[in-house]
């Protein structure tokens, strides 16, 4: 039996009860294990998009379908297991006394309990090697650490589909480098909402843009950065010095 790819979009469409109409038929396909980029300009859609995944946004025309699973209220529950979200700012996601606890909160909801609980927990942060944390406040770590933690709270779930919402932002080049070794690192598939090209092109084969509410480019990373034309006319633009030829 074939294995369902990780998100199927098909068709979808959205416009907010203002009026707004921020997607206009969006197809994306996102298979096992890649690791993608979502590119654009500020309201492009991107976000809209995300929201879509598990289900804090419906209503609109098309579907999403996550590992085989149609994104609505029958399954809700599984998508949002499925669909981890890792916010730009690690503040909106930690909340608890102490990064144990922050990371046992989604499996403990979930009905995890006693010794798997702690192997849930303990496995979570060696995989963003923040293990020697576990008894610290959350706010007693720094920015980047408090992000690796944000991570771990939704690999504790062990999700299908990892999105990251800006995760290079704020980040001192050392944390910037750790964190991008930890993606590499990870068995799951990724979607990467970023405006930070050179961090996309470090970690995600693929990128797509995401343009007025659809989808204008969707191939290798390097090439479409090399794009000029096409990097102008979606107002994107790579750090200066850093120059197109360098990233084919």
């Amino acid at each position: 039996m074939t294995t369902p790819p990780s998100l199927e979009v098909s068709g979808l469409a959205y416009a907010y009860p203002d009026g707004h109409q921020a997607l206009f038929g969006v197809d994306l396909t996102v298979g096992r294990g890649e690791r993608v980029a979502l590119l654009g300009p500020n309201g492009a859609g991107k976000t809209t998009l995300v929201l879509h995944l598990n289900g804090i946004l419906t209503g609109g025309a098309g579907t999403v379908t996550v590992a085989g699973l149609p994104v609505g209220k029958k399954h809700l529950a599984e998508i949002r297991r499925k669909v981890g979200i890792v916010f730009q700012d690690p503040d909106d996601q930690l909340f608890m006394p102490t990064v144990r606890e922050d990371v046992a909160f989604g499996p403990a909801a979930a009905g995890v309990r006693g010794a798997e609980l702690e192997a849930v927990v303990r496995k979570a942060l060696d995989r963003v090697g923040m293990a020697e944390y576990a008894d610290r406040p959350p706010h007693h770590l720094s920015f980047g650490q408090r992000r690796r933690v944000a991570v771990a709270t939704v690999l504790a779930m062990e999700p299908e589909i990892l999105v990251l919402d800006e995760p290079s932002s704020n980040l001192d080049p050392a944390s910037r480098r750790e964190l991008a070794d930890i993606l590499r690192s990870l068995d799951v598939t990724v979607l990467m909402v970023t405006h930070d090209l050179p961090y996309a092109l470090e970690l995600c084969p693929r990128a797509v843009i995401l343009s007025e509410g659809v989808i204008a480019a969707d191939g290798r990373t390097g090439e479409i950065l090399a794009d000029t034309e096409l990097m102008a006319r979606h107002r994107l633009e790579l750090p200066f010095g850093f120059v197109p030829s360098s990233v084919v």
